[in-house]
């Protein structure tokens, strides 16, 4: 998951240096606010396109060559920014390194679903945001101190460090069995477990549900059409529109402009890193409880929290925007804004951050599981471009307040959808999650059996 930290700078790169863009100190570069939009938005065009692709690669080529394989395009992206001398150069870059975080977050996700115990599936899923948000962090402390091409050039060092650290990390036993290389599949995992680990009866039960899978000659369609794919769709697309139409990534992108119009006391940049180590400590306390207290409870609690935040940061802009006070009033309470971004990320952290991404890996049958997870994915980049892009043109048209009320309004629907449809996950076995998604006696002791979704 260390590639989550170059997929994080990525993301967090426009959040601190918006001001110096527009001021020329990226070689002299003329950036508009317009341009500033795109620049924000384009990385988020690149990450959508290359989640189909990817589930394809990590096929063909491998779980961990396809992780690796993000280094080209996170490499020339930013050596495209850094030399940048038109705005042009500046969003083939930030398409290219948004290409790179987006095959990231498919590849990342399978291999660790694929590597890991059970009982420690939650908490090594939970790593892959956890060095997501440090990289953020990373952008977020570097914007505030550095220029915007020294910014890049650092951005541009994490992705080759993490190539030379991965490159001697073992592929997937999944996938070597998959490809009938058994010896290797034997060698990977007692490497992932240790000397002293017995791997027989490890490597039988990868074989068995392998076997399994591949005894059932189905169609991609008819696997699609089962009771257990339609619910685990309905579900993973489901977190995935949430995650991001609650306003995350309008948070992320734009925390400095959203401090600037609440008329914080804070310096931006400052506020914007205070949010920044909050979300890395609430992500970090996500990866300890999640196998603890499980998936569903973070869920109900993380948006619960974001909606609550958003209602109230709605609220200030209304007093603020609306003239409903007056400046001595709005003074007074000018803690809110910094309080309320802190709770709504610290919130999305710990649940609605890693978990969606997760739950997809252990929630998608083995046979669609690579479309799949790359069909959400897509949808959840999609999500991304579009409130990234149109976030300042629907506050210029609505106001700040009532852009905040709509994500708000969102986030109390997604917390009756996670109380209702989604499944617990905790210390179950890929199969077991099989069979509580068809409805079978699983389901039937958890108490969450949806007649809807029968076929």
């Amino acid at each position: 998951c260390l590639g989550s930290v170059a997929a994080g700078t990525v993301l967090g790169w426009t959040s601190n240096i918006s001001d110096k863009l527009k001021n020329y100190e990226l070689n002299d570069v003329s950036i508009d606010q317009d341009a500033l939009g795109w620049i924000g938005s384009f990385a988020t065009i690149g990450a959508m396109l290359m989640c189909f692709p990817i589930g394809y690669i990590c096929d063909l080529i491998g779980r961990k060559w396809g992780c690796l394989m993000t280094v080209i395009p996170f490499t020339v992206g930013w050596l495209l920014i850094i030399c940048a001398n038109n705005t042009g150069m500046i969003y083939a870059g930030r398409f290219l390194t948004g290409l790179a975080g987006g095959a990231f977050c498919v590849a990342a996700p399978i291999y660790t679903s694929e590597i890991a115990q059970k009982e420690i599936r939650g908490a090594l899923g939970s790593y892959f945001q956890f060095l997501l948000v440090i990289g953020i962090l990373i952008s977020y402390v570097g914007g505030a101190y550095m220029s915007p091409q020294a910014l890049s050039i650092l951005c541009a060092v994490i992705p080759i460090i993490f190539a030379l650290v991965f490159f001697f990390q073992p592929e997937t036993p999944v996938y070597y069995t998959k490809k009938n290389k058994h010896q290797a599949a034997l060698h990977s995992l007692q490497r992932l477990r240790g000397n002293m680990y017995n791997c027989d009866n490890e490597i039988k039960e990868i074989k068995d549900a392998l076997d399994k899978d591949a005894s059932i000659q189905i169609s991609f369609i008819d696997a699609v059409n089962t009771t257990a794919s339609k619910r685990a769709l309905i579900i993973c697309f489901g977190l995935m529109f949430f995650q991001q139409m609650s306003g995350v990534n309008a948070v992320i992108f734009y925390t400095g402009n959203i401090f600037e119009s609440a008329g914080s006391s804070l310096a931006s940049s400052t506020a914007t890193i205070i949010v920044g180590i909050m979300q890395v400590v609430a992500t970090f306390l996500s990866s300890i409880v999640v196998d603890r207290f499980g998936r569903k409870i973070l869920l109900l609690g993380s948006i619960f929290f974001m909606m609550l935040s958003g209602l109230i940061l709605g609220i200030f802009f209304t007093l603020k925007d609306r003239n409903v006070l007056d400046e001595d009033g709005i003074n007074k309470i000018s803690f809110l804004p910094i309080l309320c971004l802190i709770v709504f990320i610290s919130s999305f952290s710990i649940g609605f951050g890693p978990i969606p991404w997760l739950i997809s890996a252990e929630l998608m049958p083995p046979e669609i599981k690579s479309v799949a997870c790359s069909a959400a994915a897509t949808f959840n980049w999609l999500l991304a471009f579009i409130v990234t892009r149109f976030y300042a043109n629907l506050v210029d048209g609505i106001g700040g307040d009532s852009t905040f009320y709509i994500f708000a309004g969102i986030s109390l629907i997604g917390t009756v959808f996670v109380f209702l449809i989604v499944p617990e996950t905790k210390g179950k076995s890929l199969s077991e999650v099989q069979e509580l998604l068809s409805g079978k006696s699983a389901s039937e002791k958890e108490g969450i059996d949806n007649p809807s979704f029968k076929n």
